[in-house]
């Protein structure tokens, strides 16, 4: 039997292993649908299940008497801003270098619990920190010798989402003190669900083609994409990212995404037969490197939430 303290840590496991094949399902929606359409598309299907869900008693969702102006500035960078980014960088990139960006947030994790959370990095962290940096530099400079432009842009498009992750990071700290980690996520998947069918609508309306808004979801490719990333990637695992968060600190929690750039790179090469350069090991390795030395030497000690100010 799996003791209580076990089960953030398989959260985490699980959560990982669902991100980190969500960009090869995304890579390949998005060669046959726009990226606000799949975003909709994705969050309706989230939105209809917790719906569902609901309705039957199968969950219980209460937000009376609480202020939700904490989760409505969560779901802006989480899943607006994040996903914005996030999507239009890995149609720019390949899931590989998506991956490695990824893996950036629990360094953006550990600056902004110094900031917010009051949990200041210790000197080797903020060593470990720099030798990320410099591997996400060094895979920019050498990307930019071999003149891709288009995926530069779309590296550090990929920023703006490691930016937003952090920041949801700490926001869904803050909130586990007065909401639970499924009116956490029911919230983000109905703030997501509105704003990028309204996004979508408005495209479709401006080109003239708003009835055939429904059409994608005859191809099959595109319907599996919207069933894993609206049902496995959305409730399920962002539902289960919230439970983590609620259990352990934020920096702790980020550790698991060294397993979703490792799943995302090797579910790049293999299923998608993407290149794999020199530079993409030796970055990455430096990438890895930093984020497990930004948590190892981090404070491991359970403590409450204590937000700064």
């Amino acid at each position: 039997m799996i003791k209580e303290e076990g089960l953030p840590i398989l959260a985490g496991g699980f959560v990982a292993i669902v991100f980190g094949f969500s960009f090869l399902f995304t890579k390949e929606a998005l060669s046959s649908i726009t990226a606000f359409h799949l975003l909709g598309f994705r969050f309706a299907f989230a939105v209809i299940i917790l719906t569902l869900l609901r309705v039957l008693g199968i969950i219980k969702i209460n937000f009376k008497g609480k202020k939700l102006n904490t989760l409505l500035l969560l779901a802006f960078f989480q899943p607006v801003t994040y996903f914005i980014c996030e999507t239009l960088g890995i149609k720019m990139t390949s899931s590989s270098e998506a991956g490695m960006m990824i893996a950036l947030i629990p360094v953006f994790v550990t600056i902004l619990a110094a900031i917010f959370l009051n949990e200041r990095p210790s000197k080797k962290q903020l060593v470990f920190i720099l030798i990320s940096v410099i591997g996400v530099l060094f895979i920019i400079l050498m990307k930019g010798s071999l003149e891709v432009s288009g995926q530069l842009t779309g590296i550090f498009i990929l920023l703006g989402a490691v930016i937003s992750a952090g920041i949801f990071n700490i926001l869904s700290r803050k909130s586990s003190l007065q909401f639970k980690p499924l009116e956490i996520t029911y919230i983000m998947m109905w703030i997501g669900a509105i704003f990028f069918n309204i996004v979508a609508l408005t495209q479709h309306y401006i080109q003239g083609n708003l009835v055939n808004y429904f059409q994608p979801l005859g191809d099959t490719s595109i319907l599996i994409a919207i069933l894993y990333l609206g049902g496995l990637s959305s409730v399920i695992a962002f539902f289960l990212l919230n439970f983590m968060l609620s259990k352990i600190e934020a920096s702790r929690s980020a550790v698991f995404t060294n397993l979703t750039t490792i799943i995302s790179i090797i579910g790049g090469v293999v299923f998608r037969n993407e290149p794999f350069y020199w530079f993409h090991i030796i970055g990455g390795i430096m990438i890895l490197l930093g984020v497990w030395g930004t948590n190892y030497y981090g404070n491991y000690e359970p403590k409450e939430v204590v937000p700064k100010g």
